[in-house]
C-alpha cells in the first residue's frame, strides 16, 4: 500500500509537527502522499509535488494555530483556497535534488492549509452595501444571498473561484472594465502573519486616510505576506437591465479598435471580451455554438432599461463604421449560458487537440497599443506553428493566450517559451505589464523582475519584514532566494 507512513525523510520537525497539528486539530489533517496530492497544486502547467500534510481549516483560529505551530518547526506553509489559479502560485514545490545521489525528495516540505471549509457568509448590511465573509466562499455561494437585497459581488474571474483566493492574486475577469478588480472591491482584511498572530486591516469606511494602506498590501500578495481568512467586500446594486451583443470581424485589430472607441466615447461597457478566430472555433466544438468564425467581441451593457436603447445604437454605429461582418443580439434568457460559453475557453481550447494540456498566460497593456500588441502576437504564433487560441477582457486592456502543447513533447515546449518571452517582451515594450490578473507565483517571478527592477527589492525587502523566516508561500511572487 503506497505511502502508509507518515513523512520519513530523516526530518524529526516535520513528523513532530504533524503530530501536534493531529492533536490541535483532529481529524483534519491529511499526510499521505494519495490525499494531499489533490491539495498540493492548481490548474497552471508548472513543477509541483504532494505536500507533507494538509489542514483543513474551518475558521481563523484554525489558520492561526496551523502558523503557529508552522513557525515554531521552521516548515513553510501555503494557503489554498479552490486550486484555480494559473501560474503555481498555490503549487506545493518539488525539493532540491540531494548534491550526492542527484534523487530529488518524493515529498515537498510544506503544509497546505486549505481554506474551503471556511464558507461563511458572516455580514451583510444592504444600506451600507456592504458584506463581511470568510475567505472559502464562492461568488456563486455568495450572490444569491445578496440578490434577496438588490445587491451583487462581479469582481473576480469566471471560475467559480474561492474570494479569500480572488483577492489574494488580485484577480480581476470580465467585469472589471465596469466595476474594478478585487483591489477595487476589497474594503477590508482579516490576516494571519508569519507567526501566526491576527491582523485586521481598513474596515467598512467608504474611504480612509488612516496610516498604511495595509489592505491593499496583502490584495496581491498571493499568500506570501500573511494568510487572507477573512474579507469586508463593495457590493453594487444589480443593474435594471442588460443586453448583450455578439459582433464579428474581420480582424482582431477591427474588433479590438472598436472597444478603444467605444471607450473614447463613453459607451459604459459593463463588459467587452475578444475572441481570435482560433477561439472562437473552439468554442463552437466545445459547446456546440454557431458562431461566425473570425474575430468576435461579446459585449453586455448594462444599466437602467430607458438609457441602454442609445447606448447600444452608439455601439452598432461603432462597429458598422469598423466593418462589421455580423451583428447578433443575444435574447436575455440566454445571455448567462453564453457567458458561460465564454468562461469554458480554456477547457474548450484544450479539447482541440487529444493527449494535450494548457499553458495559460496573460499580459496587459494600454488600450491605445492593444490592437496593435494582439495583431503581432498572433503573427508570432502563425509563424511558430503553435496553437495557441487568443481570448481577452479588452475592455481593460488585458488579453489571454493558451499554449495547447502535446503531453511530454519537450521541442514544442521550447518554442513555446521563446513565444512567451517575446510576448511579455512585447506588452513591456507597450507600458504594460507581464500580468494583468493571472498573478506572478512560480512562473513569473523574472518577468515581474525585467517589470519592476527597482520596485522588486522593495517587494523583497517588505516580504522580509514580515516574513522573516521565508515559511509563506516560498519560491513564489518575489522569493528572497532569488537576490
Amino acid at each position: 500500500m503506497e505511502d502508509v507512513q507518515k513523512p520519513a525523510d530523516g526530518e524529526d520537525d516535520l513528523r513532530g509537527l504533524i503530530d501536534v497539528l493531529e492533536r490541535a486539530l483532529p481529524g483534519r489533517v491529511l499526510w499521505s502522499a494519495a490525499d494531499t496530492s489533490d491539495y498540493s497544486h492548481d490548474r497552471s502547467h508548472h513543477a509541483w509535488a504532494p505536500a507533507a500534510a494538509v489542514v483543513r481549516a474551518t475558521t481563523t483560529d484554525d489558520v492561526a494555530t496551523t502558523v503557529r505551530a508552522c513557525h515554531a518547526a521552521g516548515v513553510p506553509v501555503i494557503a489554498r483556497g479552490t486550486g484555480t489559479g494559473l501560474e503555481g502560485g498555490a503549487n506545493a514545490l518539488p525539493g532540491d535534488a540531494d548534491p550526492v545521489t542527484g534523487v530529488v525528495p518524493p515529498r515537498s516540505r510544506v503544509v497546505i492549509i486549505e481554506l474551503r471549509g471556511m464558507n461563511r457568509i458572516l455580514r451583510v448590511d444592504p444600506d451600507s452595501a456592504d458584506a463581511t465573509v470568510e475567505a472559502g466562499v464562492r461568488r456563486s455561494e455568495l450572490n444569491p444571498v445578496l440578490a434577496a437585497h438588490g445587491l451583487q459581488f462581479v469582481a473576480g474571474p469566471g471560475v467559480d473561484a474561492s474570494i479569500g483566493g480572488m483577492a489574494a492574486t488580485r484577480a480581476s475577469g470580465t467585469n472589471a472594465v465596469k466595476y474594478g478588480t478585487m483591489a477595487e472591491n476589497v474594503r477590508g482584511l482579516t490576516v494571519v502573519m508569519a507567526d501566526g498572530s491576527v491582523v485586521r486591516t481598513g474596515g467598512r469606511a467608504r474611504k480612509s486616510s488612516a496610516g498604511y494602506d495595509l489592505t491593499h498590501l496583502f490584495v496581491g500578495s498571493e499568500g506570501t505576506l500573511g494568510i487572507i481568512t477573512e474579507l469586508t467586500l463593495r457590493l453594487t446594486p444589480i443593474p435594471e437591465a442588460r443586453t448583450l451583443t455578439v459582433l464579428s470581424f474581420p480582424s482582431v485589430e477591427a474588433a479590438a479598435r472598436v472597444v478603444q472607441r467605444c471607450l473614447q466615447v463613453g459607451v459604459d461597457l459593463a463588459r467587452a471580451e475578444l475572441l481570435d478566430a482560433v477561439q472562437i472555433a473552439a468554442i463552437n466544438a466545445y459547446s456546440h455554438t454557431g458562431f461566425r468564425e473570425t474575430s468576435t467581441l461579446f459585449v453586455e451593457l448594462s444599466g437602467e432599461a430607458r438609457t441602454l436603447e442609445g447606448q447600444a445604437l452608439r455601439l452598432d454605429v461603432i462597429a458598422d463604421a469598423a466593418g462589421v461582418l455580423e451583428r447578433r443580439k443575444i435574447d436575455p434568457a440566454d445571455q448567462e449560458r453564453v457567458w458561460q460559453v465564454r468562461h469554458d475557453a480554456l477547457p474548450a481550447a484544450q479539447a482541440l487537440r487529444p493527449d494535450s494540456y494548457t499553458w495559460s498566460t496573460d499580459v496587459c497593456v494600454p488600450i491605445a497599443h492593444l490592437a496593435q500588441c494582439i495583431t503581432e502576437t498572433q503573427a508570432d504564433i502563425e509563424s511558430s506553428g503553435l496553437l495557441a487560441p487568443i481570448a481577452g477582457h479588452v475592455g481593460d486592456g488585458n488579453f489571454h493566450l493558451a499554449f495547447v502543447l502535446a503531453n511530454g513533447d519537450d521541442v514544442e515546449r521550447q518554442r513555446a517559451a521563446g513565444l512567451y518571452r517575446r510576448m511579455i517582451r512585447r506588452a513591456l515594450s507597450f507600458g504594460g505589464t507581464c500580468s494583468g490578473e493571472h498573478g506572478i507565483g512560480e512562473g513569473k517571478m523574472s518577468d515581474l523582475i525585467d517589470e519592476h527592477p527597482t520596485g522588486v527589492p522593495v517587494m523583497r525587502a517588505i516580504k522580509r519584514a514580515l516574513d522573516p523566516e521565508g515559511i509563506l508561500n516560498p519560491g513564489k511572487m518575489v522569493d528572497s532566494a532569488g537576490e
